[in-house]
């Protein structure tokens, strides 16, 4: 299992139910690696989605506490187990965490893969990832050249765990 993540110097996410910012490379690398695949996600971050709707192309599996909630065009579940169980149905590898906070950290253990845009900035967030920078579980293999957006720099990062 996949996860994939834009996060800050501080490995910050977001504030306010928002993403930190908008790059237009990182967004095509979400859509190019997600494209076709599963995406999990809760359910703040769908409803951040243009029009709170699913991803185009993606089978999406949301989570959400609340008993009654449905989303057309997305499988709710409600506990990681009851979508670890949804998850069987499809290959580890098209199987990708997007997001919020506590669904990246609930998931975490399940995931072989990180993906992680790094911006070399440090904004003002509420939400964060955890720092695999800092764990001995996870190193990072692969690493692009510097890209820059306007006058922010990031590379794009991939994370893995250590056997």
């Amino acid at each position: 299992m996949n996860m994939i993540v834009a996060v800050d110097k501080n490995w910050s996410i977001g504030k306010d139910g928002h993403l930190l910012v908008s790059i237009p490379a990182d967004q095509k690398l979400f859509r190019e690696e997600t494209m076709g695949k599963v995406v999990i996600m809760g359910r703040k971050t769908l409803e951040s989605l243009p029009g709170g709707q699913p991803l185009y192309g993606r089978i999406t599996i949301v989570l959400s506490r609340d008993p009654a909630y449905k989303v057309k065009g997305a499988t709710v579940c409600h506990s990681v187990e009851e979508a670890l169980e949804e998850t069987k149905k499809y290959r580890s590898e098209d199987i990708f965490v997007a997001g919020g906070q506590q669904i990246y950290e609930q998931f975490l253990p399940w995931c072989s893969v990180v993906h992680v845009t790094f911006i070399d900035y440090q904004y003002e967030a509420d939400t964060c990832f955890p720092d695999l920078d800092k764990s001995r579980e996870w190193v990072m293999d692969l690493e692009s050249e510097e890209e820059t957006y306007f006058n922010l720099c990031y590379t794009f990062r991939r994370y893995v765990r250590k056997l």
